[in-house]
This record gives C-alpha cells, sequence and structure tokens, in this order.
C-alpha cells in the first residue's frame, strides 16, 4: 500500500518511517512532485492538517495523510499554537521561535506546556483524525542536538532531558506526534488485517 505524508520536512519523514509497517510505502511531497508550500490558514491544527490532506487527495488523487503539531504553553494563553513553526516569522527559523519563546516567558512563573499533534488521514473516500499530546515545561535555555523545532527547550514531564538530548528511540515513544501515530498505524493495520 501507497501512502503519502504530506510534508517537505526529512526529519518527520525519518521519524515517521521508523513508526510504519513494513507492508506501508511512505511517499513524501516531493517522491509525488509536489512542491507547493500548502497553505496552512485554518485556524486549529485539526483544521490545517485537514487542508494538507485534502489538497493532496484533490490534486494527486492519492491516498495521504497530514499532520500538523503546536507547542501550546499554559502562561502565554496557548501561544504559539497554530503559529508554531512561523511564530517569529514566515521564514520558520527554529532558533528564532525558540529565542522569541523564551523572551515571551521571561519572568513567568508557570512555564508548563504541551505539545499536540493532530493527523488527518484520507483514505478510501473518508478522512479520519488521531491525537496525540504530551506534557512538560518550557526550559530556561536550550539544551541537546537531536530533534528539531522547540525540540532543545521542552522537556517532557518525567525527565531531566528536553526531546533534543534524548534519543530518538525514547522520543519515538512517548512524544505526542509518536502518540498520535501509533492511533494511526493501529488504524492502517487493522484495514490491512480485514483486506
Amino acid at each position: 500500500m501507497k501512502l503519502v505524508f504530506a510534508t517537505h520536512n526529512p526529519n518527520k519523514l525519518k521519524e515517521v518511517q521508523l513508526l510504519v509497517p513494513s507492508q506501508i510505502e511512505l511517499i513524501n511531497l516531493e517522491t509525488i512532485g509536489c512542491t507547493t508550500d500548502i497553505p496552512e490558514t485554518a485556524i486549529t491544527l485539526e483544521g490545517n492538517a485537514k487542508l494538507k490532506a485534502n489538497f493532496v487527495t484533490k490534486n494527486y488523487q492519492l491516498s495521504c495523510f497530514a499532520d500538523d503539531t503546536g507547542l501550546l504553553v499554559n502562561s502565554l494563553n496557548g501561544e504559539p499554537g497554530v503559529y508554531s513553526a512561523r511564530y517569529a516569522g514566515p521564514q520558520n527559523n527554529s532558533n528564532a521561535n525558540m529565542d522569541k519563546l523564551l523572551a515571551n516567558l521571561k519572568g513567568k512563573k508557570d512555564r508548563s506546556a504541551h505539545f499536540k499533534t493532530v493527523i488527518a488521514l484520507n483514505l478510501n473516500g473518508k478522512t479520519h483524525i488521531f491525537e496525540g499530546k504530551i506534557e512538560g515545561v518550557i526550559t530556561q535555555t536550550k539544551k541537546g542536538e537531536k530533534g528539531f523545532g522547540y525540540d532543545p527547550i521542552f522537556q517532557p514531564n518525567g525527565y531531566k532531558e528536553t526531546f533534543a538530548e534524548l534519543p530518538l528511540s525514547i522520543k519515538n515513544k512517548i512524544s505526542h506526534r509518536a502518540q498520535a501515530f501509533k492511533k494511526l498505524i493501529a488504524h492502517l493495520n487493522s484495514i490491512h488485517a480485514a483486506g
């Protein structure tokens, strides 16, 4: 079974390929010749995931899933949320995004936050939604070289390390994205078993 993951992000693709069962051939937007930066204009993570999946299904007639992920900081009323990738501007610069977030948290006692991933799967004419969430805190400084996005400043509850310090094998077990993808993969496996 061939399935498009609507992403241009090679890090995301690599992370997800480790989770997908072998009977599913995962391909990305480049593979199908889609170089368009699909607009994410919805006001919710679920809305953006659906926009991206629907774009591929409509324009390429392929089964597809797309995700949208946000970091939601409690003392900033859920910022950066749906704007996580472009918090410091449209250039999607992770360091600038982290610097802005750390600056906005200066002097705030409550540094609790959570990551949330929403996946929209378009398969056999139906849309299915899967969610994953992990609670943690925003650190005072960036720590670690692994991961991407806000990983160097997000410390999941129950761990002393940030996502950027944890081995990928651990992050892939506990992360918001891993949780959402486990639900997606369980769904795909149940379809494969029934087929």
